[in-house]
Order: structure tokens, then sequence, then C-alpha cells
């Protein structure tokens, strides 16, 4: 969860730099308006149907500029809600209310557009055995929240970052001259805990990959014909991961086939937002 310290430690400087950005030096529309604390309120409206995600992190915006914001809500992250709901209420000084309000407000879209997308392809494997799963297809500066959404929309994450896992793909593949000296450069090099997963793209490499020893072997951009090949040539010998071209049309295809794992970078790089809206600010007396 992005909540409580772990929230306070990893992504309060993600919602900073954030408020920076839209609050160089003063927000002079609100303090034309609002010259002086004054505690107000406002509403969470949904104007679509999806998948809530990122309250905590919504929350923390405004607590950032004030410390005392409450924010009422029956709603968890991975609740669905339709068009119309009200998602909650948030109270506390005006100003930190209407400067906040966009920041705040873009990263519960996009999460909640994350989740949202994430779920229609998740559903797709409910029965099959194959995980979901992201990529590092992520908006700079927003991985720790989109990576999030993937979780709360029923995916599961792939490495988060470069420190996080060995991933040797065809150019790495290049710089080392063969898929058997990357993966033995590999083993050498990172720690023991780490397992390696080669990226292939045909059949020649699959069987190279076999037997330079990959943990996992990831069949890339490969039709259905090939990749079922491909699986029953691994067999038991190595986890297996499709990657390139996961599409929800196809992503039921691919789980039949009977791949561990599937990869879509779409569930981060193309999913829409969800139109949430902050409304009816109002003063409380």
């Amino acid at each position: 969860m992005l909540d409580g310290v772990t929230m306070h430690i990893n992504i309060d400087e993600y919602l900073m730099n954030a408020l920076k950005e839209d609050i160089t030096s003063e927000d002079v529309t609100t303090n034309s308006v609002m010259k002086s604390y004054r505690e107000g309120s406002a509403q969470l409206i949904c104007k679509e149907d999806g998948i809530i995600c990122g309250l905590s992190v919504f929350t923390r915006v405004f607590e950032l500029l004030d410390s005392k914001v409450i924010f009422e809500t029956t709603y968890q992250d991975g609740d669905t809600m339709k068009k119309g709901d009200l998602i909650g209420t948030v109270t506390g000084d005006i100003r930190a209310l209407l400067s906040g309000e966009r920041t705040a407000l873009n990263y519960l879209q996009r999460m909640s557009g994350i989740a949202t997308y994430t779920k229609e392809f998740a559903d797709e494997l409910v029965g099959y055995k194959t995980t979901l799963l992201d990529t590092r297809k992520t908006t700079p500066n927003m991985r720790p929240f989109e990576k999030y959404a993937v979780r709360v929309g029923g995916g599961s994450n792939h490495r988060y970052n470069l420190s996080d896992g060995v991933l040797l793909k065809d150019n790495h593949i290049g710089a080392a001259g063969s898929v058997t000296k990357a993966v033995a450069m590999a083993k050498e090099y990172a720690p023991f805990v780490r397992k390696i997963e080669v990226e292939v793209e045909n059949l020649d490499m699959v069987a190279e990959a076999i037997e330079a020893g990959a943990d996992i072997i990831m069949l890339d951009n490969m039709d259905n014909e090939t990749m079922k090949k491909a699986v029953e040539m691994i067999g038991n010998k190595a986890q297996t991961e499709c990657s390139g071209n996961v599409t929800k049309k196809r992503i039921k295809e691919i789980a039949e086939i009977g791949v561990d794992f599937v990869s879509s970078g779409a569930l981060t790089h193309s999913a829409p937002i969800i139109d949430l809206s902050l409304k009816n600010l109002r003063p409380v007396d």
C-alpha cells in the first residue's frame, strides 16, 4: 500500500516535485481570492465507470500543503466506481484545496486509469495459469504509482528497475556476442539470488538459451505457432514469458499456449485516464 511510513519515505519527494512544477513561486489565482486561512470542503466525484486507485496519494498531496486536511471516504483502492458516484469529501484550508487540486487529481486519474485498464487484461486470464506482468515502460517519475496501480488492477510487477534483476535483451546479447556468452557473463557477475532472463526471437535462440541455463526465457514478438513450439521445447527447463504485441484481443490465445507469464507495456503506456473531479467547494462555517 502507498500509505503510512512507506509513503513518506518513498513518494513524498515525487509529490513535492509535482507540486513545485505547478507552483513555482505562488498560486496567484488562489492568493487573489483567499488571502488567509479558511476551512472548506470539496467533493470528489467520479465522472465515468472504472476502478479507483490512488486515494492515499490524492490525500497526501493535500496533506503536504495542509497537515490538518481530512479526506473522508468509504472507498478503498481497487473498488469499482460508477459515473456520478461521490467518492469522498476533502476538508481543510481552502488555499490548500485550491492549490493542490490539479496535482492530486492528476495522480488519482492516472492511477485509476491504469488499474481499470489492467483489470480488463487480467479478467481475460481468469482460469489460466498465466500471470500478467507490467514492464518498465512507465512515465518518468511516475513508476512507483503506475506499478502500484497495476497491482491494484489485478496484475503483477516485472522488475522495478535495472537494479532489480537480470534481463538480457537483444542489445545485451549483441554486446556480449551471443546468448551463451551473455548468460555466462551474467552468471559470473550477478548475485546468485538473481534469476537470469533472456529475450529470444526465434527457435534457434530458444535452444541456445536452454543450453546456456537461463532461468526465464522471454519469447519476444513470436506468432502463436512459433510460441507453441518454443514452449514445448522449453518444457520444465525454464519459466516462459511472452512479450510483444500483447493485446486484450490476443492475450487469451497466449494463455492457452501455456506460458507462465505475459508482459504488456500497454498497461502503463496506453491506459486512458479515468475522469474524476473535485467539485462543490464550500467554506465550512
